[in-house]
């Protein structure tokens, strides 16, 4: 499993339906968060092993209506 983290800039006034669209329509997204700074929301997601991150990001999440910009974080180890 793989995890990665993705800040999204959303366009004006639209990042509360960016962020229920990417809950409500892909599985591998787990949690969305608004947050302050650059960009407008953070989403940490769950890819399969043998999942294109590149893919994932550029025609799941980049296509999302009223996504603007990403930036995204590779995770290599989760302490607990």
């Amino acid at each position: 499993m793989q995890t990665i983290f993705v800040q999204i800039k959303c366009e004006l006034g639209k990042a509360y339906d960016v962020a229920d669209s990417a809950v409500e329509t892909l599985e591998e997204v787990s949690e969305v968060h608004s947050i302050s700074g650059q960009y407008d929301l953070m989403m940490k997601c769950y890819l399969g092993d043998e999942a294109d991150i590149g893919h994932f990001v550029t025609q799941r999440l980049q296509t999302l209506p009223g996504v603007k910009d990403t930036f995204t974080i590779i995770t290599f180890k989760a302490f607990t």
